[in-house]
């Protein structure tokens, strides 16, 4: 991992936009997915969630190779990339990579797709996908990333399991032990 594929990415400004907050002020992620989130906590009634709430949950996520900087910094992700349905129990986030044959590409979906799973119910199904045109590997990649099997084969590689916690890690925690600055 020692590879760097862009070693210039361009760099969106976030600062004072949405009202954007910290991954520790969004759902309690370190609880079960079965409810616990306050005082709605009826099973019986399914909380709608929208896309702003998606995007939220992915926008602090750091890039593998780039881990000062989140992907919502690199415009791999933005809020109209995210789509939910509730009456489907479907979300799916489309992603860019910063370029063509961008080597993380698979780290960054298995990481939203983590992410996701963690602290979406349990009635959504989850799909990512590289935007069209954005990597030249799209194909084989959206196969991957969407691989139940695939994916639950690489979550049990420690290493590849490491790297994800780490870019799923708050920013704040990390500071000082970035090593790619």
């Amino acid at each position: 991992m020692n590879e760097i594929y862009n070693p210039n990415p361009k760099i969106l400004k976030t600062a004072g936009k949405r009202g954007a907050r910290a991954p520790s002020d969004l759902w309690d992620l370190g609880e079960e997915r079965t409810g616990r989130f306050g005082l709605y906590d009826d099973p019986s009634v399914a909380d709608s969630i929208d896309q702003n709430e998606v995007f939220d949950l992915v926008r602090f996520i750091t890039d593998p190779e780039h881990k000062h900087m989140t992907l919502e910094e690199l415009m791999v992700v933005s809020a109209p990339q995210c789509s939910v349905s509730n009456e489907t129990n479907r979300v799916q986030i489309e992603f860019t990579p910063t370029v063509p044959h961008c080597g993380m590409s698979t780290v960054i979906g298995l990481t939203l797709r983590v992410r996701l799973l963690r602290a979406l119910p349990d009635r959504f199904k989850v799909d990512i996908r590289v935007k069209p045109g954005s990597h030249q590997s799209e194909n084989e990649l959206n196969k991957q990333l969407n691989d139940k099997e695939r994916v639950a084969a690489a979550l049990e590689n420690s290493a590849l399991l490491t790297v994800l916690e780490e870019c799923l890690e708050p920013a704040q925690n990390r500071v000082g032990r970035c090593t790619n600055q």
